[in-house]
């Protein structure tokens, strides 16, 4: 439960990050592709951070500022490689491009840029360094059977957006 409620979470946070960016922008459009208030690249990527920063630091054992260097580096790479991979594949499943940074300075293809990458891996950083401490007080109250009701919402909201936007059907 505990990793699905940090999934959720920060599906709902990230929802909400990207919508008032956008508002802020004045861009017209909605994050993510479900249509519930949640974009889970944002919760599969907070989940990764986790499951990486318990492999990495269970295993090695160094001083405080080599540890974050290297996590930073794992995060770097890998929070690209999930954002390479999550454009691939909702454009091979919708047609349609959630995200493009052609017009970033540093990018490479639509879907990964450098300075994107450098934000994903900084706050990696702050969320782990001082945001998870304080959450996981919480994230462990929150009872199962919410986590079960959110998972329910979002197996329908998958199910709808497949059958009602995808190009695969």
């Amino acid at each position: 439960m505990y990793y699905l409620n940090y999934f959720f979470i920060f599906s709902i946070f990230g929802h909400l990050f990207e919508t008032i960016i956008y508002k802020l922008m004045g861009v017209h459009r909605s994050s993510g592709f479900l249509y519930g208030p949640w974009t889970p690249v944002y919760g599969m990527g907070i989940v990764i951070i986790i499951f990486l920063s318990r492999i990495l630091f269970r295993k090695i054992k160094l001083k405080r500022i080599y540890e974050i260097l290297l996590f930073m580096i794992f995060t770097f790479a890998i929070l690209t490689i999930i954002e390479f991979l999550g454009g691939h594949l909702l454009h091979f499943i919708f047609h349609k491009d959630f995200w493009n940074y052609t017009d970033h300075k540093y990018n490479f293809g639509k879907y990964i840029a450098l300075d994107v990458s450098l934000i994903w891996m900084i706050g990696s950083v702050v969320f782990l360094y001082l945001i998870k401490p304080w959450l996981d007080k919480i994230v462990v109250k929150i009872p199962k059977w919410i986590t079960y009701i959110l998972i329910i919402l979002m197996i329908v909201d998958l199910a709808f957006t497949f059958i009602l936007k995808s190009k695969l059907i």
